[in-house]
């Protein structure tokens, strides 16, 4: 399923991320709910039972509470998807060192990035095409920025790249979520899948091997040890995570070159 974030009033929407709203205690009898506590709730039933199991109602049964109590503190469910998704994100680094250079730094935010989607799956489901505009939000992609800055690159040239690493990292976790998602879903392991899923595409398409000859070449050298296709995902990430840093290393060279003077040429 996608959740698109930013379905709520954009004021009180914004309000509640950037913490400008009125969170001190309700007159009356105590009680006992927070706007965090209750993005905390929501949060762990994401975690336990994944975004199709979240709804108001989940989360007032983990408080104890009704559904009801926590409209006082969060308008809606699409409130509460923006509140979880940036609360979340607060888990990673605010900064990366980059005494060691450039490359260590975005390789340990790439990997840390990858670690905290398969930790929290759920967020995978809440749709790029318009982000969550809260502080944790902006600080993700700000720790990267920053870690690129020190290349020397200009914006307009970075731009594309934060771009480029952001949906990698995003786009390889969820391969492997979903390889989890469709064993979990289906009964059948990915080896059984393929296994049957192979016989059968061998009695229909016998000469695939000379119908897709490139395709064919890709494969020749996958190894056979490899346990599973997770684990094919994690070796692919790393090498393809490293590919994109010689792409951004050859871009610093080439600016480089270009902003050398050159050597004025003799008149004769």
């Amino acid at each position: 399923m996608v959740v698109f974030a930013g379905q709520g009033d954009p004021r009180r929407s914004l309000a509640l991320l950037w913490r400008t709203h009125d969170d001190s205690p309700r007159p009356g009898p105590k009680q006992g709910l927070t706007v965090d506590s209750i993005v905390d709730a929501a949060i762990g039933v994401a975690d336990e039972s994944g975004m199709a199991a979240l709804s108001m109602r989940a989360v007032g049964e983990r408080l104890g509470r009704t559904a009801m109590a926590l409209y006082t503190y969060v308008p809606n469910k699409s409130e509460l998807v923006d509140l979880m998704y940036d609360r979340t994100l607060g888990e990673l680094p605010a900064d990366y060192p980059v005494e060691d250079g450039w490359r260590p730094a975005v390789t340990a935010w790439a990997e840390q990035l990858w670690a905290f989607y398969l930790r929290h799956p759920w967020m995978l489901h809440v749709s790029q095409a318009r982000p969550v505009l809260g502080p944790n939000s902006f600080g993700s992609l700000e720790a990267v920025a920053g870690i690129l800055r020190t290349t020397g690159l200009p914006a307009a040239r970075l731009r594309p790249i934060v771009s480029a690493l952001v949906h990698y990292v995003r786009g390889s976790a969820e391969s492997v979520t979903e390889a989890r998602d469709a064993s979990t879903a289906t009964g059948t392991t990915d080896d059984a899948w393929w296994a049957g899923q192979s016989a059968a595409l061998q009695e229909v398409a016998p000469d695939f091997a000379a119908r897709f000859p490139m395709l064919t070449w890709l494969q020749s050298e996958d190894p056979d040890d490899v346990p599973d296709y997770e684990h094919k995902v994690r070796s692919a990430f790393a090498d393809g995570l490293a590919v994109l840093l010689d792409g951004v290393a050859a871009a610093i060279r080439s600016a480089a070159e270009t902003s050398r003077p050159r050597r004025p040429t003799s008149g004769r």
